[in-house]
């Protein structure tokens, strides 16, 4: 018999409204997708969560950091983006790597960057020799 809480009162799986029925489909299939996606280590971090959003929530701190940490790392980013220059011992295909290392890791953070900006950037990074 399942058993679904809803306001602190336990009822019959029978007794579910068609409302009730599509959300616990749902949370079933969503519960499928994130663990069929994990290994083994991150499969026993959410294996005791309950529901989709909360084995989401720990995935994502995780991965992610907590929005601190994402913060943090995407200051650092920019900052380097800002001030960054040519190392006497790097060639240009060095300084054009790391700079798309950059600005990739930015742009998956939700920082939008112009074209022309990137080419003056990447340009005033080089060494005059």
């Amino acid at each position: 018999m399942h058993v679904v809480k809803e306001e602190n009162v336990k009822k019959a799986w029978s007794e579910w409204f068609e409302s009730e029925n599509k959300k616990a489909q749902y949370d079933s299939m969503a519960k499928s997708i994130i663990t069929s996606a994990l290994n083994m280590n991150e499969f026993f971090m959410i294996s005791q969560c309950s529901l989709p959003k909360e084995m989401w929530d720990i995935l994502e701190v995780t991965h992610e950091g907590t929005y601190d940490v994402t913060r943090a790392r995407k200051h650092a980013l920019i900052k380097e983006y800002e001030v960054s220059r040519m190392k006497q011992e790097e060639t240009i295909l060095d300084v054009h790597k790391r700079f798309t290392h950059i600005v990739n890791h930015l742009i998956g953070m939700g920082k939008v960057f112009d074209k022309e900006e990137l080419n003056i950037k990447v340009l005033k990074r080089l060494d005059r020799s």
